[in-house]
């Protein structure tokens, strides 16, 4: 059967897709900071529901120094990698705290780089191999809100973009994966406009479509394609006196 690393298993977002793929036959390497009870539990109710070998793993996208031993580690290496990583930090705390804005730069795209450029050197020996990364809209014009978050996402995105032209004659796909605005944990009780905002299950649904059919960068909800499309365009005069 084939193998999924998923990278972020404790996100809302990577949660849905562990049962989005398991659901389709593929055995599960959950990778995240802590495997706590909730992780237990998630792991076994995997294995229980789908009948497929489920392993536990700890990553700290932040301590780069250890990915290499990590991925060498790995009991199977993955036909596909998913990074559903992600960290919004505090906007407010990062223009004065550079530790907070280590920690975003970090979490949302060092930390990425380093492991997925691993995962990429092992896919081109085995000539074979998907890569998934969730990136952001926040990632396609820096915003007042959010510039250090947007500015990771924005590298982010340049990088898969980049990998994407380097590893297609090789035999590996790479897919960019913008989902807009998603319920979950990590933006919490921030508001959203309901018709802009998807689930992670329809993240996943999203995620495991574009695999299936190769796509190279979607987006959850279609009408963020527009929207982006628009943002991109506003003139920076006009662009710097929005309040965005």
């Amino acid at each position: 059967m084939p193998t999924l690393l998923l990278l972020g298993s404790n996100s809302d977002i990577g949660k849905a897709c562990a049962y989005r793929f398991a659901a389709e036959g593929f055995d599960l390497l959950l990778a995240t900071r802590t495997i706590d009870e909730e992780q237990q539990h998630l792991a076994a109710d995997l294995r229980i529901r789908f009948n497929i070998q489920v392993n536990t793993l700890p990553f700290d996208a932040e301590n780069q120094a250890d990915h290499s031993t990590f991925y060498e580690q790995l009991p199977q290496k993955p036909d596909v990698a998913l990074t559903a990583i992600g960290y919004l930090g505090s906007p407010e705390k990062a223009r004065t705290d550079q530790a907070e804005v280590t920690r975003i730069i970090n979490a949302n795209y060092t930390g990425l780089v380093t492991i997925l450029d691993i995962v990429a050197a092992d896919m081109i020996q085995r000539k074979t191999g998907t890569i998934i990364g969730i990136s952001s809209v926040a990632g396609e014009r820096g915003r007042a809100s959010n510039y250090h978050y947007g500015a990771a996402k924005a590298g982010f995105t340049a990088y898969l973009s980049g990998l994407r032209q380097h590893l297609r004659p090789l035999g590996v796909k790479v897919i960019t994966v913008i989902p807009g605005f998603v319920r979950t944990k990590m933006i919490g009780d921030l508001p959203t406009p309901g018709f802009l905002t998807a689930t992670p299950e329809a993240v996943a649904n999203t995620i495991y479509k574009a695999y299936k059919q190769q796509k190279s960068v979607v987006y959850t909800l279609p009408t963020w394609r527009l929207i982006m499309l628009i943002i991109r365009h506003i003139p920076e005069f006009i662009f710097q006196r929005l309040s965005l």
